[in-house]
């Protein structure tokens, strides 16, 4: 069987659960598949002791998949959320791009994955255009299919990308007070 044609660019966003999940099953089974999978994670990151972001668990365990994140870490030790952004976190942003162009640029990789890249414009890490040259780069060098999500997809990315799916939220426990749980939502 042939791979079929490469270098499409496929758009998750939407205000509903389920992006980072439809990412991670896309590169489980590309590397399934045995093709070597780059998943970068925008604004998750990882001090080091302690993971908040349970998918990386089999990530990591997937020989064949190249595991990078970016950002600061945003669970705090009392468990809240950290949202308001500090001065690393624009860096970390940015650095993320970075990678990831020179992972398309190198070649080697079949699916790169950039989880929350999208959100990173909504919440001011990066410009639209910051995000936009990322895709400007891949369309100049399409070795791989490229993988953005987040919420917010601008207008501009929706009508560059060739696969857009809105994850809508229609209703959610969190709203009855119901808090992320480990296994499921983290």
């Amino acid at each position: 069987m042939t791979r079929g044609p490469m270098g499409y660019l496929h758009v998750y966003t939407g205000n509903g659960k389920g992006k980072t999940t439809c990412c991670v099953g896309l590169a489980v089974r590309a590397a399934g598949a045995g093709e070597r999978v780059a998943f970068l994670q925008f604004d998750k990151g990882f001090e080091g002791k302690n993971e908040h972001y349970h998918e990386r668990s089999i990530l990591r365990s997937l020989p064949n998949v190249d595991l990078h994140f970016f950002g600061m870490e945003r669970m705090m030790p009392d468990g809240k959320f950290r949202f308001a952004n500090v001065p690393e976190d624009f860096e970390q942003a940015k650095a993320g791009l970075e990678e990831a162009k020179r992972i398309i640029r190198e070649g080697k990789h079949f699916l790169v994955v950039c989880d929350e890249a999208i959100t990173c414009v909504q919440t001011k890490l990066y410009t639209e255009d910051d995000l936009m040259g990322l895709v400007r780069d891949f369309r100049a060098n399409p070795t791989c299919d490229l993988v953005l999500s987040g919420r917010g997809a601008l207008p501009g990315l929706i009508e560059a990308a060739d696969l857009v799916s809105d994850v809508t939220l229609i209703k959610h426990y969190f709203y009855q007070g119901v808090e992320a749980r480990k296994g499921i939502e983290f």
